[in-house]
């Protein structure tokens, strides 16, 4: 009955999302814990002292270049809602005294993937998530963007010091793979450019090799199952695994973390990425010809609605998987942050008809 209610106040468009995501988890599992949303604000407050004061020191810099006392900076830091997740997690699980330790690795964490996301915002040359309260020229944002990430780069170079190599070994495994991933971008360019020319055998190159492509080494994070998924590897490949890189770094600095919480968290990662930004980016990514799930489901499909349907398919079989392996390592935090994923998710900017 309870459950059943639940689901109703869930289905409420009107309800802002983040609550239609609580009464979502619990119709949907049967879990529900009142002390959830405590603890996310409790996360939230801690990381965001965290971002504040490495943005400090950016704001110092970027002043004393440009010649002001004070200038405000912001930066889009949505990429570290893991790090939020796994803090969470280990506050759950560890006593007080240790919850210092688990917070130090976050704040390693959380400057690590930010200043990763600045490396690649400067490599394409793109400076508009940099923000500063001064008029600025193109030239000065990308000097902006140069001056914060030399900053973040250097305090994660500081921080690794203080901890085991295997941190380090972890975090560079895990770029290096992803930019791997990155200079593969111009050869799917052209095979996405062959396929909306009416090659086949370019479709065909995409279905096997960004579809369905294979690991060198299966990543020991899934299952057999989640091996067949539709876009794995590319995804693991281009997201994913800088969160594997991240729970293994936790690890390495001896904290105990769940197989099934670090797949929870590698798999929301990924349906994110697809159900969120690529759907969102449809018409821009195929503007621009950049080859995405959602891009590729347009030209491999044979309607606009086979299309659609299968992206909301693939979409919500990583948050499903996500949701289940959140429930069963007893993360509620993350099952609900599963559950507002996929209820941000809007299909219906997707259009009913194939490219041309």
């Amino acid at each position: 009955m309870l459950r059943r209610g639940a689901g109703r106040i869930a289905a409420v468009d009107a309800m802002p999302t983040a609550v239609r995501a609580v009464f979502g988890y619990y119709a949907d599992t049967g879990a529900f814990d009142a002390g959830s949303l405590g603890l996310k604000r409790r996360v939230d407050a801690r990381v965001e002292e965290m971002i504040e004061t490495a943005f400090a020191e950016v704001e110092a810099a970027i002043a004393e270049e440009f010649g002001y006392d004070f200038v405000q900076f912001s930066y889009d830091t949505k990429l570290v809602l893991p790090a939020k997740l796994t803090l969470g997690y280990l506050y759950r699980r560890l006593d007080d005294a240790q919850h210092r330790e688990a917070e130090a690795v976050t704040r390693l964490a959380v400057e690590a993937l930010i200043d990763g996301d600045m490396r690649d915002a400067l490599n394409d040359a793109e400076y508009g998530d940099f923000g500063v309260d001064f008029p600025t020229a193109e030239a000065d944002r990308e000097r902006i963007a140069e001056i914060a990430q030399s900053v973040l780069q250097r305090r994660v170079d500081e921080q690794f010091e203080s901890y085991p190599d295997e941190l380090r070994e972890y975090y560079d495994w895990a770029v290096e793979i992803s930019e791997a991933h990155q200079e593969e971008d111009e050869e799917f360019r052209n095979l996405m450019s062959r396929a909306r020319a009416g090659e086949e055998a370019a479709r065909e190159a995409i279905r096997d090799r960004y579809k369905y492509g294979t690991f060198e080494e299966d990543p020991t994070v899934f299952s057999a199952e989640e091996l067949e998924l539709p876009y794995l590897k590319t995804q693991y490949d281009r997201v994913g695994v800088i969160y594997d890189g991240m729970i293994e770094m936790y690890r390495a600095a001896g904290f105990d973390i769940e197989p099934a919480f670090k797949r929870s968290i590698v798999l929301a990662i990924i349906g994110a990425q697809i159900w969120l930004d690529d759907l969102d980016d449809y018409e821009v990514d195929l503007a621009d010809g950049q080859l995405t799930p959602v891009t590729a489901e347009y030209l491999l499909a044979d309607s606009g609605p086979e299309a659609k349907a299968a992206v909301i398919e693939i979409s919500e079989s990583y948050l499903n998987r996500a949701r289940q392996q959140a429930t069963a390592v007893d993360s509620t935090l993350t099952g609900i942050a599963t559950e507002y994923i996929h209820r941000d998710g809007d299909p219906s900017v997707l259009p009913r008809r194939l490219p041309e």
